[in-house]
């Protein structure tokens, strides 16, 4: 019952200091003064965003009023269970409160996540550090991982670009990937991933130490006017090496767009269209460019810059060790788990949460 009342304090903090009912109801009524308004869909961009904050913030009181009534109901219960030692209704207290507790979770989550981009869908990179094989092996482990988590939240997704390593893996790799909040769930698993294992690709069975990186940036929406000066971007057209089909194998389908001042690369070929290709890696670039002004604006463009120019050595964000010991740590948080087969299949979600918390063991 403690657990659940600290859980509640915090989610009180999150919602502005000391839970005010009285002001969060203030603002509920100013939003929906403002949607009555006679030219209130005339800007729909603000209109969304007010409908969406109003939902937001009527889902969050809704929720502290109904899990206050079934909290207080809950602690008389179970003090009655204590007085009569009513075993079966104290078992059954607890359920309840692991119940709440986990929806309290899930809203906890949901306030950390009310930013302006949070709700954006992303576009993911994956790349192999320097090593050849190993790292590319390791950059397709961890795109694994992601996909079966993804499927785990039952997000949508499809491969935009693919480039197989010449033995095993991937050099690299581009996802879109849609559904809630993404981008404020996923935006802190961007840096490097260290993986320490025994080489199944060398035949001394040596230990072997690979990198691989992840980027990832939120796809914009039409409200978000990114200006792309054509005398800035290089365009290169080539042949796709991915599966498609045999038109796609033998014609310069694919394209790179490289952005030369902030010498940003962007690529797509997982359409038949060169055309259609080009469109994409378009908004891929507004995205990257939207994205690189956000972190500059927050002070973190340097330490994310730096990340992806060296794929190696102390810029890793978590290390997976396989040999001599078994263990996946984040290294910014100190987060652990002890069971790395789990985590390579898709069970991050208290690395994503502890992210999200900024949490230290």
């Amino acid at each position: 019952m403690i657990k659940i009342l600290n859980h509640l304090k915090i989610l009180y903090q999150i919602l502005g200091g000391i839970f005010d009912q009285n002001k969060v109801q203030d603002k509920i009524s100013k939003l929906e003064e403002e949607t009555l308004k006679k030219d209130f869909w005339k800007d729909g961009n603000k209109s969304k965003k007010i409908v969406r904050e109003k939902n937001f913030l009527e889902s969050i009181f809704n929720f502290h009023q109904n899990t206050s009534k079934d909290l207080n109901n809950l602690k008389d219960l179970n003090n009655l269970a204590l007085e009569e030692n009513d075993i079966d209704t104290l078992e059954d207290c607890s359920k309840k409160i692991i119940k709440i507790l986990n929806e309290i979770k899930i809203y906890e989550i949901k306030c950390f996540l009310s930013g302006e981009n949070d709700n954006l869908d992303i576009y993911v990179e994956i790349h192999a550090g320097a090593g050849g094989t190993e790292s590319q092996d390791w950059a397709e482990m961890l795109r694994r991982m992601y996909l079966k988590w993804f499927d785990k939240r039952k997000f949508k997704y499809h491969m935009i670009s693919e480039h197989k390593g010449e033995e095993a893996g991937i050099k690299s790799s581009t996802l879109k990937v849609s559904g809630d909040n993404l981008y404020g769930l996923m935006k802190k698993e961007s840096g490097v991933h260290r993986l320490v294992r025994i080489s199944p690709f060398d035949s001394g069975a040596r230990r072997h130490t690979s990198f691989a990186s992840i980027w990832v940036y939120p796809c914009v929406d039409d409200s978000i006017d990114i200006i792309l000066d054509e005398k800035d971007l290089r365009i290169d057209t080539y042949r796709s090496s991915g599966a498609g089909g045999q038109h796609v194998n033998t014609t310069d389908s694919a394209v790179r767009i490289t952005h030369l001042p902030s010498k940003i690369v962007v690529q797509c070929q997982n359409e038949r269209s060169q055309h259609k290709n080009k469109e994409t890696c378009y908004r891929m670039l507004k995205a990257r460019l939207y994205e690189h002004e956000l972190q500059k604006r927050e002070e973190k463009n340097k330490s994310q810059v730096d990340s992806k120019k060296d794929i190696g050595w102390g810029h890793q964000i978590r290390s997976y060790v396989l040999q001599p010991y078994r263990l996946v740590k984040d290294l910014r948080y100190n987060i652990e788990n002890t069971n790395p087969d789990k985590v390579l299949n898709g069970d991050i979600d208290e690395f994503i949460e502890g992210a999200i918390f900024g949490k230290k063991n």
